[in-house]
């Protein structure tokens, strides 16, 4: 449940935040365009939001300035006291993309930036179908992380990193649970979503998903 993820994250929380600024040219065009994939996000929402992986709350910002109402979900508890540091009366919970205390009233749309492939595909399936369960009807997903668009796309992207000699990043894609955009279309639409994708840098895809019935 990217749970085995946490210690890593409780580590990267006093970096996380020079991190995604581009200083590290391994990682710069995984991290090309932040603010703006951030503000892309959230400005296709509504009303109430749940947000799956805050970290230190910069997707958590852009959806409180747009006059959101936000339930914040992430384990890591480092990450959790930088959030609540910058935000103190959000509703900031212990919890994951599959366990998560229940949430108060109905959600308009479920977000998450950066955070989706810490889980596997079948466990992508399970909160999927969590999610079209807790969304009211025409609710969205809106998920904004790398994905490939088939495996002929991501043994490319192999090949160009090691040529590169980006070979933490390789690893990176190599062994956390990064996806096809043809398996996430297949999931989204098993359970009633109509979902769309839009390339916003070379490793990152939007991906919004409307809820158009129930399963």
């Amino acid at each position: 449940m990217g749970r085995e993820f946490i210690s890593l994250f409780d580590e990267w929380a006093e970096s996380y935040d020079q991190s995604v600024s581009g200083q590290d040219e391994e990682y710069k065009e995984v991290f090309d365009r932040y603010g703006e994939i951030l503000e892309a996000v959230a400005s296709r929402t509504t009303g109430t939001v749940a947000e799956f992986g805050v970290g230190t709350g910069n997707l958590t910002e852009k959806l409180l300035d747009a006059g959101r109402t936000v339930y914040g979900i992430e384990p890591s508890k480092g990450m959790r006291e930088k959030t609540k540091a910058r935000f103190a009366d959000l509703q900031l919970f212990d919890g994951d993309f599959l366990a998560f205390p229940e949430l108060p009233g109905e959600i308009d749309a479920i977000v998450s930036t950066y955070a989706f492939h810490h889980l596997t595909d079948k466990e992508k399936d399970s909160a999927i179908q969590l999610y079209s369960q807790i969304l009211k009807e025409n609710g969205k997903i809106v998920f904004a992380d790398t994905a490939f668009i088939n495996e002929a796309d991501r043994q490319e992207r192999y090949r160009i990193v090691k040529d590169q000699g980006y070979l933490n990043l390789l690893q990176d894609l190599q062994t956390e649970y990064y996806t096809t955009l043809e398996v996430l279309k297949e999931i989204f639409q098993k359970y009633g979503f109509e979902v769309s994708f839009e390339k916003l840098n070379t490793y990152v895809w939007l991906m919004e998903a409307v809820k158009t019935k129930k399963i």
